[in-house]
């Protein structure tokens, strides 16, 4: 598996920053100095996700043009910051950002915060550009339709900062994307529309792959399961939840307990195997496995993976670019439905959860390790956590495809406590108020055309999605405030 961890070590952003040669040799190695200056500040500040390497100073068109194809070959190049120091001619860009292949930040900033008041000189001025540099370069980034992000501030500051992590988060996203393998477990859910659609165009937008898989070329792993592994990974759910009546060891259901975890040490050796960090399942195809992957997608997700249930590769891949956008951030993500409605006048609320699948990264607590009938499927009582989702501002995100185009959808949410405990209700679950107002979230969400299925984060921000979404260039949806 490529790690959380990995995605964020093994990737960078080069910091362009432009200038001309009108100003003479000594005002440009002032420049270059400054850029580097600039770069070692965000790698101290300890604000920012990503490490961020200074180029020279760029004063030609051939300068560019030439710096752009490096970072557009360079593997570990997750995005560009560009910064006009001075004044920088921008029809020199122009070939250059045309064949500009990364994601890119556009920073207006200036290397001294404060002006020097009492000696401030034409020399100052020269050198200090960016009020009408950075202008420039905007109209031509305009002009050619270049999507970027526009961050004003000083570059020192934890404001500023902020934003531009949240770029960051979203752009180690996409870079993984880039080289994500998607595993598709058996076939969609029988004549279910939203959670289809063409792998083509994803591929082609965002870089993943949707491969598809036979559930026996999982089921081959499950029976490859050692017993040995199978006492350790049942030691580790007694040590990790709060197991059920039953599920202990010489209890009437720790075969199931047993079942679950040969599924989950064969899910991961299967997932290995393929190089697949997401994955979808449906209990339409488990021919040969005892139970629906319950605990084992939950802990699965848990541990970065992607997941969508039904065979819904577009929110596994979804969820996978929100586990590596959170990583680091208090709260969590998790694959999410919207299940059931409460219509009380003035307190509507929606109850979201699924069949089995939510990650514990959301739990409020000890999650519970229970085993319950699951109505659907035909296969045995299937093992799952079950826990309540905490109060708190979070968010919903859909992708969709709209032929031809890709839309992301983010609702965000008020997630509320239950009015009362569910003791018949063995899931997890979360409930939240969807923004601006209950009848306007829902409304505008059925108007976009939103999944049911979706990704559900206490950590990801709004911002980030959008970020993510543009430097995708696909379309994007936001319904709050």
């Amino acid at each position: 598996m490529n790690t959380l961890e990995s995605v964020y070590s093994a990737a960078t952003v080069w910091l362009l920053v432009g200038s001309q040669h009108l100003y003479g040799p000594e005002a440009l190695k002032q420049v270059d100095a400054n850029g580097k200056k600039v770069a070692d500040g965000f790698n101290a500040s300890g604000n920012l996700s990503l490490k961020v390497v200074a180029q020279p100073v760029l004063t030609t068109g051939e300068e560019i043009s030439a710096v752009i194809a490096k970072a557009n070959a360079d593997a570990s190049c997750a995005g560009v910051i560009t910064w006009m120091h001075t004044f920088s001619p921008a029809k020199m860009w122009s070939p250059g950002l045309l064949g500009l292949r990364k994601p890119m930040l556009h920073l207006h900033t200036q290397m001294a915060r404060d002006l020097p008041w009492a000696t401030i000189d034409m020399d100052y001025m020269n050198l200090h550009q960016s009020a009408h540099g950075d202008r420039e370069f905007g109209y031509i980034c305009s002009r050619l339709g270049i999507a970027r992000k526009i961050v004003a501030g000083h570059w020192g500051e934890a404001g500023t900062h902020a934003r531009i992590d949240a770029w960051m988060r979203a752009v180690a996203a996409l870079h993984d994307q880039k080289k994500l393998v998607v595993a598709r477990i058996g076939d969609n859910m029988r004549r279910v529309a939203v959670t289809d659609g063409d792998k083509v165009e994803a591929e082609a937008v965002f870089g993943y792959r949707v491969d598809g898989y036979g559930v026996g070329d999982v089921v081959r792993h499950v029976n490859e399961a050692a017993d040995a592994a199978i006492n350790s990974l049942c030691g580790e759910y007694a040590g990790a939840y709060s197991l059920a009546a039953g599920l202990e060891k010489g209890g009437e259901k720790h075969e199931s307990l047993r079942d679950a975890a040969r599924i989950e040490l064969g899910l991961r050796a299967f997932l290995a195997e393929v190089g697949a960090d997401a994955f979808t399942d449906t209990f339409e195809n488990l021919h040969g496995l005892k139970q629906l992957p319950g605990i084992a997608a939950q802990r699965l997700m848990a541990d970065g993976f992607g997941f969508g249930a039904e065979g819904d590769w577009k929110t596994a891949a979804l969820v996978r670019a929100m586990k590596v956008m959170g990583h680091g951030l208090a709260g969590g993500t998790s694959f999410m439905e919207d299940y059931t409605y409460h219509f009380e006048p003035g307190r509507e609320r929606v109850l979201g959860a699924h069949m089995l699948e939510i990650c514990p990264t959301i739990a409020t607590g000890k999650p519970a390790c229970e085993c319950h009938p699951l109505g659907i499927g035909g296969k045995e009582d299937p093992v799952r956590l079950v826990f309540d989702a905490p109060a708190g501002p979070a968010l919903n995100a859909s992708m969709v495809d709209m032929g031809g185009q890709m839309r992301l959808i983010i609702n965000e949410v008020d997630a509320v406590e239950p009015d009362a405990d569910l003791p018949n209700l063995p899931v997890a679950r979360a409930v939240w108020v969807p923004r601006p107002d209950f009848r306007t979230g829902l409304e505008e969400w059925i108007r976009a055309g939103g999944a049911h299925h979706t990704g559900y984060s206490y950590s990801v921000t709004t911002e980030m999605l959008v970020d993510f979404a543009e430097a995708a260039g696909i379309e994007c949806v936001v319904i709050g405030d």
